[in-house]
């Protein structure tokens, strides 16, 4: 028969969860780099959730010539892609500019992405260059010394793969527990946190897309579409094109947010499933067999998007310097939009020189375009389609409800 013992008697019982760890005070530095641009709710909720304040949580600044000089000079590590040449200056920036020290410079590893595609396509794994970048401008920042040390700064890079949503937690819990104390369970919650908050985002911008096209169908008129990778939202990477654009009157929507509802891709694909060419509306393998690449699956698919809705008249193509993930898609993306007439205008090349004259030059050119034959796409483009239109019935309904 077992007797109670001193120690079994007067240790403490685990009856109550123990109190929440108080990281009220550490400030994170998250560079505004590359994949961050598509997946920042994820990380401002993972933080939030995990005790840190809003105001703890600090962006560097977007991508300019002026950042790269004071920040970065001198940093810089061997890499042909312009965009991960830009984290030298965003990282010297968290660290040496910063009115209040940061505690942590956060710059994940992204492996792979959340995409409306997941499940249709043989992958979802980003650019390895892009993935790989933060390790390797790090380097630059410890090629003499340990300039993140010598500031007290930890550097943290976790590696994970945000379109397997199951390893997620176990990704951030090992890269990320001795940096934040973490323990399993809170990691699990600040992930559940991360995903609902990104979620949540990408709905409301789809549904935004939704409603400028149902705009568009109501009145007639016509949008453009960017086809580009998510950090040439970056005013620094992408040199705001598109802002010059919409400056003449004409919406604009991002490939990365355009409407994935039902009722909307069945019409526009209807024919091409009926026919078996496709197995669903977001199938790319009619024109993208080797379907890894999440960005450039969704290029393509919305370029597909693009040549079908009747009224988005003009693409414009935003590429950064030397490419290497876009150079093959160049040529079949442009077919696919001009199939239907469509307008297709590509910047390629983009680096860190801003040619401010010949922007101005071609935009004037494309609006010119858009101008002269966008009645007569639109009207082509519902030719090919249904008279069913989803946007046409949003459209009614929404009559009904004002009168």
């Amino acid at each position: 028969m077992p007797f109670q013992t001193l120690r079994t008697w007067f240790e403490r019982k685990p009856s109550v969860a123990p109190p929440p760890k108080d990281r009220s005070q550490l400030r994170v530095g998250i560079a505004r780099v590359l994949n961050v641009w598509s997946t920042h709710q994820f990380w401002v909720a993972f933080l939030k959730e995990l005790g840190i304040s809003s105001e703890n949580i600090v962006f560097s600044s977007d991508t300019s010539e002026e950042q790269g000089r004071e920040f970065g000079k001198g940093r810089g590590t061997v890499d042909c892609c312009y965009p991960v040449k830009c984290i030298s200056g965003h990282y010297g920036e968290l660290v040496f500019g910063q009115k209040k020290k940061i505690n942590i410079l956060l710059s994940p590893m992204i492996h792979s992405l959340p995409s409306i595609l997941h499940g249709h396509v043989v992958d979802t794994v980003t650019c390895t260059r892009v993935m790989a970048g933060p390790e390797n401008i790090k380097a630059g920042f410890l090629k003499e010394r340990d300039v993140f040390a010598e500031n007290d700064i930890v550097y943290a890079s976790p590696f994970v793969s945000l379109g397997d949503r199951h390893m997620v937690t176990e990704q951030l819990f090992t890269s990320l527990k001795d940096v934040f104390d973490l323990d399993l369970e809170e990691t699990a919650r600040a992930v559940q946190a991360g995903f609902q908050a990104l979620d949540s985002f990408t709905t409301k911008a789809r549904q935004r897309s939704r409603d400028i096209l149902a705009w568009c169908a109501q009145n007639g008129k016509p949008c453009i579409l960017v086809l580009a990778r998510p950090y040439h939202m970056d005013p620094g990477i992408g040199h705001e094109i598109e802002g010059e654009l919409q400056a003449h009157g004409y919406p604009i929507l991002w490939l990365q947010y355009l409407p994935g509802d039902d009722d909307l891709v069945n019409w526009l694909f209807e024919e091409d499933v009926k026919t078996g060419r496709i197995k669903s509306p977001f199938d790319i393998s009619d024109v993208w067999t080797s379907s890894y690449s999440s960005n450039t699956n969704e290029i393509m698919w919305g370029a597909k998007f693009a040549t079908r809705c009747p009224w988005i008249t003009c693409v414009i193509r935003l590429s950064s310097y030397e490419c290497g993930m876009d150079q093959p898609t160049y040529t079949p993306s442009q077919k696919i939009v001009e199939a239907t007439g469509t307008l297709y205008f590509k910047f390629g090349d983009l680096d860190s020189t801003k040619p401010g004259g010949g922007i101005k030059i071609r935009v004037e050119t494309i609006v010119h375009y858009l101008s002269k034959y966008s009645e007569e796409i639109i009207q082509r483009k519902l030719g090919y389609l249904s008279p069913d239109c989803p946007l046409a019935v949003a459209r009614r309904s929404d009559a009904a409800v004002s009168t």
